[in-house]
């Protein structure tokens, strides 16, 4: 056989495939138009980040459960927890400090409350001093103000916790249902393409991931 003839043979059967290749992308064509002139209803269980949502509004780590990310869940209550506690101990300081602070300075002998605190009895403050006097006020004003404000950022840093924890709960749902799997391939095919009136034979690279 010439080289010709063989050089022959081989675009016959180039010509073959690219006939074939066409046919069948042009199936593939018409397949998705006509999927896409088909109304899509929700399926019924279908994923709902809406429900996500309203299910952590109204229970926080309940969007997390509906999600099925149950791990979640303890973490969530754990913050909330933690923020509780340091919530109180603060309240706690502040109301002391507070209560010391006007017990100094109504001019009543018998409020003490000052003396509950710790750093106060250990100091030894002299109140007829009116400089140990000032330094106390001060102190204790400080002090008030100080948890009272952590207290309040807390509070602030609570709501946050909690329109977090429904953010979180939207954003899993909606990538509920997406595909994260490590399916990557490439697949490459000859084809014909038309330019300026002249097929040209080219290599059509199709990705899938």
């Amino acid at each position: 056989m010439t080289g010709k003839g063989f050089l022959k043979i081989i675009l016959i059967i180039i010509q073959l495939l690219l006939v074939s290749t066409l046919r069948a992308q042009l199936i593939e064509a018409d397949t998705i138009q006509s999927a896409q002139e088909i109304p899509k209803k929700e399926a019924p269980n279908a994923h709902s980040p809406r429900k996500a949502t309203i299910y952590s509004a109204v229970l926080p780590g309940l969007g997390q459960v509906y999600n099925k990310k149950y791990w979640k869940v303890p973490v969530i209550y754990l913050g909330f927890g933690t923020i509780a506690y340091f919530i109180n101990w603060n309240n706690d300081n502040y109301q002391l400090f507070r209560r010391g602070y006007f017990d100094l300075i109504d001019d009543d002998p018998e409020t003490q409350g000052y003396l509950e605190i710790e750093a106060v009895r250990r100091n030894n403050y002299d109140l007829n001093n009116p400089t140990h006097f000032n330094n106390l006020r001060t102190a204790l004003m400080r002090q008030k103000d100080y948890f009272r404000r952590n207290r309040d950022l807390l509070f602030i840093g609570m709501v946050g916790f909690y329109g977090l924890n429904i953010i979180d709960a939207s954003v899993d749902a909606h990538f509920f249902d997406f595909d994260i799997s490590d399916d990557l391939t490439l697949k490459w095919e000859p084809s014909l393409m038309q330019i300026d009136n002249n097929f040209v034979y080219c290599i059509n690279f199709r990705f899938s991931f």
